[in-house]
Order: structure tokens, then sequence, then C-alpha cells
């Protein structure tokens, strides 16, 4: 007998919506049949009818609103205000106009259960029917029409709180869904800002050290300066295809590609690298090569922008840790850097990558330069080139 069951969990927002929810409310009212005979048909005076015809549209009012704001009342001490003046009001009308009357605490009753909290309603539910009983034992012929009534307002009352409870839970699951779609956007936009800025950054990089070698050479050696032109043709085709597989989030970077990449970026920068053979690193699950992939990606980008270094050594190993066996990345320079080392967007963007997947990150100062370690978990990795000790 209640107003719940359109749109579930959602409070009407338009006109439209509340006339809905209002209809819906509106067709329990049919049960009331019983009183409005009464007051066709009953033989009350004149006088008895006016004042049991106001009492009605005055109880049918109060309900509505309780009903139709069901949950939208964050204390509870006006609501049991407003059910206990329909109590007294049911009271009042079954008392002087019979036992037709007493339907009106069915009504009170499945108020309770829409209006109230559960804590609340387990009790006004029952004191409902329990008013009902005294009632009906003091109107003339009521206990006839009791036990027809009693099961409609117990078993009534506690259904409203029922659905009370599943529109809470209702509208705990949107929002909690509304914010899963948030997390999950946020995610994919860090995601997609921390790929572009490795990838973008490692590229124009090269672009700009082979441009401006390009220029020097141009007067003197254009056959050289037509080789670095040709490298920034390259490096920029491959920069357009790494940026499309990264915002379709099909990036996938190789330690073996990345080594290659740092070699020529070093070159470039004019810094001697001293890289492993990629032939020799072994197999690792792919995203924890990926991870180590960018990381030394992001480490040759600042050795090229900031270190002012000679030489970087880059290194590759297995390790045994007492957590099980890791793959570690080590890149080391020997310039400047490292002096005045603050983490940038780079280096926390490589430490989510890592985390991601249950790796460390290390990075800062040492005596003659600047060194980044990474490190990720590897289950079943083949033996890389060499083997590291215990960390």
């Amino acid at each position: 007998m209640s107003g719940i069951g359109v749109n579930i969990g959602q409070r009407p927002t338009n006109l439209r919506q509340r006339a809905v929810k209002a209809l819906w409310t509106a067709v329990w009212l049919v049960y009331l049949s019983a009183p409005v005979s009464d007051l066709l048909h009953g033989g009350h005076p004149a006088g008895v009818r006016a004042l049991g015809w106001l009492g009605l549209a005055v109880f049918v009012t109060w309900y509505m609103l309780l009903v139709f704001r069901a949950g939208r009342v964050d204390r509870p001490a006006p609501v049991l205000g407003s059910l206990g003046a329909l109590a007294a009001q049911s009271a009042l009308l079954a008392l002087t106009l019979g036992r037709e009357w007493l339907v009106l605490f069915v009504y009170v009753s499945i108020a309770s259960g829409a209006a109230l909290p559960p804590r609340l309603s387990r009790w006004t539910v029952p004191g409902a029917c329990a008013l009902m009983t005294a009632v009906a034992f003091a109107v003339p012929d009521g206990r006839g029409l009791l036990w027809g009534l009693l099961v409609p307002a117990a078993l009534g009352g506690f259904a409203m709180t029922g659905v009370r409870e599943l529109i809470r839970t209702t509208v705990a699951l949107r929002e909690a869904r509304a914010t899963v779609a948030r997390l999950a956007a946020n995610e994919e936009r860090l995601r997609l800002a921390r790929d572009l800025h490795d990838l973008l950054g490692h590229s124009l990089s090269v672009i700009t050290l082979k441009s401006e070698l390009a220029g020097r050479m141009l007067p003197d050696h254009p056959d050289r300066a037509a080789r670095q032109v040709a490298d920034i043709e390259q490096v920029s085709r491959q920069a357009l295809v790494d940026v499309r597989e990264a915002v379709t989030g099909y990036r996938r970077l190789r330690l073996a590609g990345e080594l290659d990449g740092a070699r020529v970026a070093l070159r470039a920068a004019g810094v001697v690298p001293a890289l492993p053979d990629p032939a020799g690193l072994g197999d690792a699950p792919e995203d924890a090569e990926s991870a180590l992939a960018w990381a030394l990606r992001e480490a040759v980008t600042n050795v090229v922008r900031h270190s002012g270094a000679r030489r970087c050594t880059v290194d590759v190993v297995r390790r045994q840790t007492l957590d099980g066996p890791v793959l570690e990345l080590s890149v080391e320079d020997d310039g400047t850097g490292g002096s005045s080392y603050v983490p940038g967007n780079g280096l926390r963007g490589l430490d989510e990558r890592l985390t991601a997947v249950g790796g460390t990150l290390d990075a800062g100062p040492v005596r003659h330069g600047f060194r980044l370690t990474a490190r990720v978990p590897v289950e079943t990795a083949a033996e890389p080139g060499r083997e590291g000790g215990a960390a």
C-alpha cells in the first residue's frame, strides 16, 4: 500500500516523475472504500459526515506526504510526531464513527515502515497493531474485523521496512558505481598523461639533439646532416605510432627495443653508452618487462636532458631476494644532474608504474653522478646475461 516501485532508489526529478509516484501511492488508497462507504451509507448525521470527510481528507493528505517523502527526513522526531498524530486521528475516527475506520491503522503501520529507519519501525509497526487491537475491542463489533486487519498491518509495515532498506542499498550501489566510473576515468587520464609524458619527452629530446647536430653539420658535412635529418624523420614517425598506441591503450615497451633506442639517444647527446646485450636479458612477465622498459626510457631521457654526463652505464641483472627473484635495472651516469635533484613528474609516474606491478624505484645522486634503480618481481624468468647476488 505504499508509493515505492517507480525508479527504486531515485527521487523524482521532474513533474512527470512526481505525478507517476503520486499516482502509484494513491492507487493503494482504494482500501479506504470501507470508510467512504460508511460516510455515504452509514446513516450518520450531516454534521458528523462533514467532520468525517474532513478527517479522512486530512488523514490521506498527511499519509501521502509521509510516504511520498520517505527517506528524505534526516531527523526521525518530526516523522514520529506525524505518525503519532495519524494514530490518534485513526483512533478518534474509529471510536466515533465505527469499526469500518479501523482500516486507517493499516496505513499508519505502512507509513511507519516507509518513513522510519528499521531501528524505529520495528517498534512502531507493532505499536500501531497493538493500538488497533485496543481500539477494536472498544468499538462495537470491532473484534470481527480485527483479525482481517492485523495481518495486513503487520505484514505491510514490515514489508515497507524491507523496501526502505532496498531503496537505501540501491542508492548506495548507484553512488558506488558512479564512484568506480569516476575512478576509472581518472586512472585512464593518469595513464594517458603518464604515457604521453614518457613517450614525447624521450622522442622530442632525441629530435632536438639530432636537429642541433644537423644544424652544426650542415655547412661542411651535408651528407652527415642528411643522415641526421633521416634519423629525425624516423624518430618522428615512431613517436606518432607510439602516441596512437598509448591513446588506444595498447602501448607495450620491450627492454630490447628500448636498449637500442637508448644507445641512439645517448650517442646523439655525446654520451658514451655502456649497455648490456639485449639477447642475454632472458624472459620476464610482460607487465614487469614493460615497466622496466619505461624506467629505462625515463632514465635515459633524464641523462640526455639534464645530466651533462660523458658516460652512462645500463645494467640488467636477476637477483634473488628474501621476497623472491627480481629483475633489476640500473642506470648510472657520471654527470652533475644529481647535485640539484628534485623528483619530477616523470619519476613520480615511473614510481606509479612500478608499484602497479609490485616493483620498487630508487633514484638519487651518487658520488660521481646519478643512479636510478628499478626492480620488478619475476616468478619464472630465464637467466639473464649475468647473475647478481642477493639484494
